[in-house]
């Protein structure tokens, strides 16, 4: 049977977002995913995830259906249906901008995305949700720019999060920014003349997205907001007209790369965070350096580290395209709930047509949310693989699945 998904939703207005500088609607979507068998333990508290999403992703968009997967809830609720998981409130949150994105950072060019986040959403769902209201029972995951407001936020708030997952996480912009950095400036130079404002001018009378360079160009622009806004809102692009690097531009970009910040004794804390779960695009193999800091650092080469709990790990594999890959969630659960995990296993999820005990609830304090429709079923193909490896599964543990007949 399929996985049901039951919403609600209320009004509320953020204080953190209204007045922003991009006039962007400061009433925010926010979805809650409750674990199976919640209603039935009213006594029971959970640990909590935070899953932030990257650069063009809203929240609607995780219940986008592709040919042969299923959406991120549904195989989110199918890995904690298995019995070696323990069970976590998952909180899906939307930092979406005009620009398409807010890097969950604090900035007078694009709005206070990171304190939206940890002031106003993390006490909300603390107080209407039975979570452990505690650091070493809350974690923060994300892909790409979610992977990177994944590792700078337990830097910025210790308090906060105990654990991360960060997946092709933006890191070392040296490297990973600044080979790009260029080919943009070329394509802006090339397209408009090197003027954003004629971009703009171009974007506004047409669908976004029909030419090509549009959302090259507009990411750089959300970055540069995101990193080198000044405190009036004026953005400075770290290239100039010819496409030369501005230096005390690009000082400010380094200033918040995750890698720069974890060598600074101001965020030692939060760079030692107990958990620590990374993997990246395979493009990035070979230029993530190994960098200690406390227990948040990069490895290169793409192996992960046993034994060494002051590496952040690197698992085999690139990250999926669109999904925040599945060995992250029950990893987080575990460190999450107090237990142990083994980095880059993955928890397979149980086939499609057995049913959870207790539907998915994915509930929010504010409009937005419209995820109202039953998912539909899985194809023929999932179903198929899904059995094998729930067969698998149910072969290694005695327990079964629950709700299962």
């Amino acid at each position: 049977m399929p996985i049901s998904l039951a919403a609600s939703s209320t009004r509320s207005s953020t204080a953190q977002l209204r007045g922003n500088p991009l006039d962007d609607p400061h009433e925010r979507p926010l979805c809650v995913y409750v674990p199976p068998r919640y209603d039935d333990e009213p006594d029971r508290s959970y640990p909590s995830v935070y899953v932030i999403q990257g650069y063009s992703a809203h929240i609607g968009m995780w219940l986008n259906r592709t040919p042969f997967r299923q959406p991120y809830p549904e195989l989110a609720d199918a890995v904690f249906a298995t019995s070696n998981v323990p069970p976590a409130i998952v909180v899906y949150v939307d930092a979406w901008t005009a620009y398409g994105g807010s890097q969950y950072l604090d900035s007078p060019g694009s709005g206070r995305y990171h304190s939206y986040l940890c002031e106003e959403v993390v006490p909300w769902v603390d107080a209407r949700y039975r979570t452990i209201p505690h650091r070493d029972h809350r974690a923060i995951t994300g892909k790409s720019s979610g992977g990177y407001g994944a590792m700078i936020t337990p830097m910025l708030r210790p308090d906060l999060f105990g654990a991360l997952a960060t997946h092709a996480g933006d890191a070392l912009f040296e490297t990973v920014y600044r080979a790009e950095i260029p080919r943009r400036a070329r394509l802006l130079r090339d397209q408009y003349g090197g003027s954003y404002e004629k971009f703009f001018s171009d974007l506004r009378r047409r669908i976004p997205g029909t030419r090509d360079g549009d959302l090259e160009l507009m990411e750089v622009y959300a970055y540069a907001a995101a990193y080198s806004a000044d405190e009036d809102g004026t953005i400075h692009l770290p290239f100039d007209e010819v496409g030369a690097f501005v230096p005390d531009v690009w000082q400010r970009w380094l200033a918040w790369d995750p890698v720069v910040m974890a060598t600074k004794p101001c965020y030692a804390e939060g760079a030692a965070v107990a958990a620590s779960y990374l993997d990246r695009r395979r493009k990035q193999r070979r230029v993530l350096p190994r960098l200690r800091c406390g227990r948040l650092s990069a490895c290169g080469g793409g192996g992960r580290r046993a034994g060494r709990p002051d590496l952040l790990r690197a698992i085999r594999g690139g990250a999926r395209s669109d999904r925040v890959p599945i060995p992250a969630r029950p990893y987080l659960a575990l460190r999450a709930a107090g237990g142990n995990a083994v980095i880059g296993k993955t928890v397979r999820p149980p086939a499609p047509r057995r049913r959870v005990a207790n539907p998915v609830h994915v509930r929010g304090p504010q409009t937005g949310c419209n995820c109202t429709s039953p998912m539909t079923r899985a194809s023929p193909a999932n179903a198929r693989n899904s059995a094998r490896a729930a067969s698998r599964s149910a072969s290694d543990s005695p327990s079964t699945w629950p709700g299962s007949a």
